[in-house]
Formats: structure tokens, sequence, C-alpha cells
């Protein structure tokens, strides 16, 4: 008869009261292993740690102080990315309320994350346990605790489930980057329809694996009950499987061999156009062309057409680009080399804070279906999600034909790529100056503000602070910060990837267009690809002079535009990764 030892860490705060907590949790890990063996003795302990966090009491005011830390620290994902679809902690149903306010209570005070991973380790000493089932808050002590803990889960399973440790402000606790944990295997059990902050995971290991385990609980707006994930049959069929019969080896050569078979080529490109908009005002004419031109250069510069992905116009909702990003970026390996290429309109989005106000702006892409809202827009958040997780020896590019700024066309002048709100939009940024007797920029009480001193910070954040940049969420990781650094030499990884950025403009700047005779373009990307195809050109230019002389071309063409180049320095003044135009590839 075989003897299992399970760990059970609940979620968020009063679990060691819940009278029900202890049954509920032992009788389904113990029937969902007795499934596969029926003989099993199952015993069940819970790690109780509710008074860690009684030094502070559970109401609003703690909680805000606990923001109000995190984000002078420089964690740049506030409140509203924790909370994703709803304007502030105030609309919450109470159970979240206090989860979200927990999680910052626990981002924010050092001491207490020390003392919850010694009460952890103190507990794994004591008895000998085969598997860790952590919900929720439990996950992130769970994470937090092993991961600066290396071999403390050797030869155990690992199940997290309802679990926030992927969501943006979590991770940018935990130094903005998620890493594999040396478990015999770690499964992450995880539903969409979980209303209480939860993530996927985007982790590249055989000994990881997230589960799809979506459920819909009748009278249930959240969605968070752990019993519901453990008696889910994706999670019986596959994990309570391998705890009952301990296949892990089995199961990592199963992954391995599904890789194998389902691995991308080693080269994507993934490029979007949108000239066609829902306001005739915001039609554009080069997108369409630049995608096909931009096509043409990357298979003169090795890209085979199969493995370059084309989205424009009506089929580039935010769904649609949201998609193939997945396209682009799942199962990427060291070397692998990615191009992500848009050409469209840019915009911001006023960005709702803790007080439920206007805070900050968001820069995004204009999906075909924009309305000014997070949802139909790719913002820096959503973007951040693919990206972060990358390998560090994978080169990913970003190019972005567009104004992040806004603007529009003066009549006469050369059509520019970013648009303005509409009045309802735009009054969240304003206020009205009594003395002036006129509508002015409201001061944005930036949670970013702090560091927004220097030009470097300004390249990852707007020029007052208040502008989210595209594609720069993480980037601050090469920005002095103690707590970020510390933060990362504790928990072992290097940060967040960070990928090179090649933007139209500056960021007070427009993007124009260029028309080639009859044929509409983009100013920037028709320029690029001008340099790209130089024949007086030898070998492939580094990042750094491709940017100066798309920027030299532009102004002798008398456009008002100055390329931006982000990313790491080791890279830019590096040759880009692609070999030089023209010449065919040896067989």
């Amino acid at each position: 008869m075989a003897n299992f030892n399970i760990l059970c860490i609940h979620g968020v705060g009063h679990g060691d009261d819940d009278r029900l907590l202890v049954p509920s949790w032992t009788e389904a890990i113990t029937q969902n292993i007795r499934r596969w063996d029926p003989d099993a003795a199952v015993s069940c302990d819970f790690f109780r740690y509710d008074d860690l966090f009684d030094h502070a009491p559970l109401n609003l005011a703690t909680y805000s102080k606990a923001f109000a830390k995190l984000l002078a620290s420089g964690v740049v994902h506030g409140i509203g990315d924790l909370l994703p679809g709803s304007r502030g902690i105030f609309e919450l149903p109470e159970q979240a309320r206090w989860t979200a306010g927990m999680i910052a209570q626990w981002g924010s005070e050092d001491g207490l994350r020390a003392d919850l991973r010694a009460r952890l380790m103190n507990q794994l000493g004591k008895k000998s346990y085969g598997v860790i089932a952590a919900h929720s808050l439990g996950s992130l002590i769970s994470y937090d605790t092993f991961r600066r803990s290396p071999g403390a889960l050797a030869g155990k399973v690992l199940i997290t489930l309802g679990s926030q440790i992927g969501n943006p402000f979590v991770r940018d606790c935990l130094a903005g980057r998620i890493e594999p944990l040396d478990a015999r295997m770690w499964y992450h059990l995880y539903s969409d329809r979980d209303r209480v902050f939860t993530a996927e995971l985007r982790l590249q290991s055989e000994r990881f694996a997230q589960i799809s385990t979506e459920f819909d609980k009748p009278g249930d707006i959240l969605n968070h009950d752990p019993i519901y994930y453990f008696n889910h049959p994706a999670a019986q069929a596959r994990v309570w499987f391998d705890v009952a019969s301990a296949r892990p080896r089995t199961l990592a050569r199963e992954a391995r061999l599904t890789r194998a078979v389902i691995t991308p080529p080693n080269r994507r490109a993934l490029l979007i156009g949108i000239n066609e908009y829902a306001n005739p005002a915001n039609r554009l004419e080069g997108c369409v062309n630049d995608t096909f031109l931009m096509s043409s250069v990357l298979q003169e510069c090795g890209y085979d057409s199969a493995d370059i992905r084309v989205v424009l116009n009506e089929r580039a909702t935010a769904a649609g680009i949201v998609e193939r990003l997945h396209w682009l970026l799942d199962g990427v390996r060291d070397g692998d080399e990615r191009v992500l290429f848009y050409s469209g309109h840019g915009a911001q989005i006023p960005a709702y804070g803790a007080k439920e106000e206007v805070d900050r702006f968001d820069e995004c892409l204009v999906p075909h279906d924009f309305d000014w809202s997070p949802a139909r827009a790719v913002t820096d958040n959503q973007f951040v999600e693919f990206y972060s997780q990358l390998p560090y020896n994978a080169r990913f590019a970003a190019i972005f034909d567009c104004c992040h700024s806004g603007g529009l066309t003066r009549d006469g002048g050369p059509r520019a790529r970013g648009i303005n709100p509409p009045d309802d939009v735009r009054h969240r940024a304003l206020r009205w100056d009594s003395a002036l007797q006129m509508w002015v920029d409201r001061d944005m009480e930036a949670a970013n503000r702090s560091l927004a001193g220097s030009r470097a910070r300004q390249e990852y954040l707007g020029a007052n602070g208040a502008t989210r940049r595209l594609g720069r969420a993480v980037a601050l990781r090469g920005l002095p910060n103690a707590r970020y650094d510390r933060e990362r030499r504790e928990l072992r990884h290097k940060g967040a990837y960070l990928p090179i950025l090649l933007e139209a403009c500056q960021e007070q700047e427009l993007a124009y267009e260029y028309r080639d005779g009859a044929n509409a373009y983009g100013a920037f990307t028709y320029c690029l690809v001008k340099l790209l195809r130089d024949p007086r050109r030898r070998g492939a230019p580094t990042f750094t002079n491709l940017a100066k002389q798309t920027a030299d071309r532009l102004q002798k063409l008398g456009y008002q535009q100055t390329p931006a180049l982000v990313g790491p320095r080791t890279l830019l003044g590096k040759a880009i990764p692609w070999k030089k135009p023209g010449r065919t590839r040896k067989r």
C-alpha cells in the first residue's frame, strides 16, 4: 500500500479559521488519488500562516499603504494591472478585494515574506512530503520560498491552482520574471474564468505543465474554488494520475517527444498592416504595402515565406493579433529569431489607478476593432506577457511604424499614423482651470513619477513618468533599483527578457506616410527597407547604425521624425541577426 503525504497551502486570509477547509481539501485529494490507487493511504497536513498578516488590520488603509510602497520601490504595474477589467479595488467582491490587498501586503513587506518562507521551510523539515498543493496566495508563498531554496522541492510534485504568480503586478514583485522550479513536476492548474487575478504561466521546462481547468461554479462569480480545480477532469487525468503512479520520467519523455514534433522553426515573423478603420477619418494608405515590402526584404534576408505570417485590415482585430502573437512567441528556444512588424495607428489610453481615477496613459497599438478600451487594444501589459519569459539567448525584434502620442492629419500635410481620442475619453485627462477659464491637461499622479527623472528612464516611461510605453514594461531591470536587483539575485535570474524595439518616431513626434509615385508606404518603413537593400552595403548593419542611417534618410526627405531604438545595449551594437541581403542560402 502506497503512502502519500500532502502539504496543503490555502489561499487568501482566514483559511486557518475555515472549518470546511481541512475536510473538503482532504476528501477531494484523497478521492482523486484513490481514483488511480484504490488502496492508497493519504495524509494531508495544512500550512497555517494567517497570523503573520495580523500585525496590520485587513482594511483599505493597510492595502493602500502597501500599494504605494510597492509603486515607490519601482514596481511599475499598479493596482490597475492587478485588477484587469476593473476600475478599482472598491468595485470588487469582498474576497477578491482582500486577496488584492493581501497580495500587495505580501509584495511590499520584505519581513513578512521572509517570515512566511522561514515557516514553510520549517514545516517541510518536520516531515517528508511528496506533494505540495498551493492555492491562490499560497502559491505565491510557495514559489517565493522554493525559488530561493534550491533542492527544497527535489523529488516532490508541486500543484498550483487559482494562482496569481503570473499576474503582471506579482511578476514585478519577483523582479520581472518567473523561472522554473526544481520540482519533480510542477503542475499549474489554470482557468481563464477565475476572476481573482489569476494568470497563465509561460515556462519552458519539461518539469512544468500548465493544465487548462476551466469551470463555472453555479452562483459563484469569482470561480476561484480550489475543490473545482482539484476535481476537474483534466486534473484527474493528468495530475492525480501522475501523483498516484509516480511516473515523472515517462511524462518528461512524452513532453520531449511532443516538442520534437511541434517545435516551430528557429525563424518566424509576424507582419501586421491596417489601413481600414471604423472611422473613415482614421483611414491610412500605406500600411498594407508596408507589410508586403517588409515580407519581401525578410525573405531576401533568409526567411522562408512559410515562416512569415501576415494579418491585414479587418482580420487584424485585437483578438486576431493576440492569437497570432501566440503563433510567433510560443515555444521559443535559445537561438531562435523572431520579428514582429506593425504598421498602423498608435494611441494612448487613459488608465485608472488605485484611487479609481486616471493616473497614467498606456501606449497601445490600434487594432481594426479598437474602441479606446484595453479589451480592444494591444497594450504594453498584454505585450509583456508574450516576451518577458523568452529565453535570454533568443532574439526578438519588434518594429513599429506608428505614432504613440497620437495625432491627426493636417490639411495639406502628410498623413500621420496616430489618432486622437473621442471627447468622452479625452475628458478623463483634462481639468478645468478656473483662473484661465480653459481646459488644461491634468497633472497625472503617476505611479511611475519617481522613475522618470533621467533620460534613461524616459526611454522606458513617458517623459513625465505618466505614460507606460509599449514594449518597455520590464525594461527597468537595466536601471538602478536596489530592491529589484536584490530580488533578482535571490531568485537566481537576470530579470525579464527585453526585446529590441525599433520605432518610427520619438515619443512626442508623429510617424508619417510617404508616397513613392502612386504607391503609399510608411516613410520609416520605406527608408528602412531601402537601407537593408543597399547594394553597397557589406555585411549586416548593427541595430544602432540602422536606426541612425534611417533617421538621416528621413531628415533628407524632410520628415520631422527620428526613429527610436531601445533594447539591451550588448545587442544594439551587434549586427542584426539576418544574413546579408541579396545572397542566396548555401545548400
